[in-house]
């Protein structure tokens, strides 16, 4: 029996949800040394999951730098404190690494946010907003498409915290691992329905506005 899939998926359905959460190790990276042995070993790895934090501003025209650089395997996930370390050598190193696909979602706006503390040159980085597209799913959040096709949830409700805090809390931790985590779930996912095109697309209309006419 198919997949189903949906072109649009019903954000008021996705409180229903059971949560989706990484369920391996977690491991918090606060300088030059440690950074240098997990790139060691999460480039001997055959697929990554990115994402970034960044302290929220409450204040028109306040922008913070980005704080956090979450880097996952399918059972391990770094947590960068980027605040703490800055772009160490060996984390530049990964982000412009081009042997390892290293799988995000609107990684244009990471990169972009990234270079504010350094430069480098990006290597190999997927971007799971281009790919889903072509499975006819036109949402392009993370919580949308993994709802749509896992029908599980991913929570938000840490988004908004403070990434520059002195220590991350447990609930932030799991918040910002399970994002990177389940890039790599969305990717390998996606490239199996593309590969076996065993799924069913079922298209969702806009609602169209009622007739204020009256037939006569």
């Amino acid at each position: 029996m198919p997949k189903i899939i949906y072109n649009k998926y019903d954000k008021g359905l996705i409180t229903e949800l059971p949560v989706a959460e990484f369920q391996g190790r977690i491991v918090v990276v606060l300088s030059a040394t440690e950074a240098r042995r997990a790139v060691d070993y999460l480039l001997s790895c055959p697929l990554l999951g990115l994402d970034t934090e960044t302290r929220p501003s409450f204040k028109r025209g306040q922008q913070h730098k980005v704080a956090l650089l979450q880097v996952a395997t399918e059972d391990t996930c770094f947590l960068f404190r980027l605040n703490y370390t800055g772009l160490t050598a060996d984390i530049i190193r990964l982000l412009e690494d081009t042997s390892v696909a290293k799988i995000g979602l609107s990684w244009h706006d990471d990169l972009n946010a990234l270079h504010r503390l350094g430069n480098f040159t990006p290597g190999f980085f997927i971007d799971i907003q281009d790919h889903v597209r072509e499975l006819g799913i036109e949402d392009l959040s993370l919580q949308k498409i993994y709802a749509n096709l896992f029908g599980q949830k991913i929570s938000k409700r840490q988004q908004l915290s403070n990434w520059e805090a002195d220590v991350l809390n447990d609930k932030q931790k799991l918040y910002a691992a399970t994002d990177a985590w389940a890039c790599i779930n969305i990717y390998k996912e996606i490239t199996r329905l593309k590969q076996s095109g065993d799924y069913e697309l079922i298209i969702k209309e806009e609602p169209h506005e009622a007739s204020v006419s009256e037939e006569r």
